[in-house]
């Protein structure tokens, strides 16, 4: 029933770690189906040299349940699935801890939009959401994760659509696409992004963000007139 699903986010996740985003079993993608009601998931800590699509889990949009699979879900599963409930027009979600995005939430720092690259990319900088707080983590951590992307996506103005990636901070980067695959790239393009903002920064200090006119460019060349807005 979930076969077609399932081998779609397997093999996201296979290209995943092939991109150097997911070292060992640091990393995950899942794809919803919501004419289903469901979403697939990586399973929690099968290396991605063993992963098939048998082994991926498909979890239960309603109530977070597992629906099919003989393994436990990947332990960010709360999280893709709260980010699943409040936002209707996500399709994929891919976590990961790549270094230089990483590195940015470590920092607690948005990354700028510097160039073009970015602006091809997002209509915004890439926010860096709050940290979570000792009551957060120690009571559903994984869920509250969800929650603090989607209360900084709410107060902010912003959409999965035209901002297609978040840091939470401490953490790491979590990633949006029209796919599991649409994903995976933008997962890539993230950490592209955010090297070139960090080494931006080490040859000049203060360098000032794209101009507006330059991005908007891009973005809508890119993306199509319609695109949405969100915040500058």
């Amino acid at each position: 029933m979930f076969e077609q699903l399932k081998i779609k986010v397997c093999e996201a996740n296979k290209e995943l770690h092939a991109h150097g985003l997911a070292p060992f079993t640091w990393g995950n993608v899942s794809q919803v189906d919501r004419e289903k009601g469901v979403f697939a998931i990586k399973p929690s800590g099968v290396a991605y040299s063993e992963l098939t699509p048998e082994k991926i889990v498909i979890v239960s949009l309603d109530d977070g349940s597992v629906v099919e699979g003989d393994y436990n879900p990947s332990s960010d599963t709360p999280t893709h699935f709260i980010l699943y409930k409040e936002f209707n027009e996500l399709n994929a979600v891919v976590h990961t801890h790549s270094v230089n995005a990483s590195a940015f939430a470590q920092a607690g720092r948005d990354i700028p939009a510097y160039g073009t690259t970015h602006a091809d990319f997002s209509y915004t900088a890439v926010p860096c959401a709050r940290a979570l707080s000792e009551a957060e983590v120690k009571s559903e951590y994984e869920l509250n994760t969800g929650k603090v992307i989607v209360a900084h996506f709410r107060e902010n103005d912003l959409s999965v659509d035209s901002t297609p990636a978040v840091l939470v901070r401490s953490h790491a980067p979590f990633v949006f696409g029209k796919s599991a695959s649409d994903a995976v790239h933008n997962a890539a393009v993230l950490e592209i992004v955010a090297e070139m903002a960090m080494k931006t920064e080490i040859l000049k200090s203060g360098v000032s963000e794209i101009a507006g006119y330059l991005s908007d460019k891009h973005y809508f060349r890119k993306h199509g007139k319609d695109a949405y807005y969100g915040q500058k």
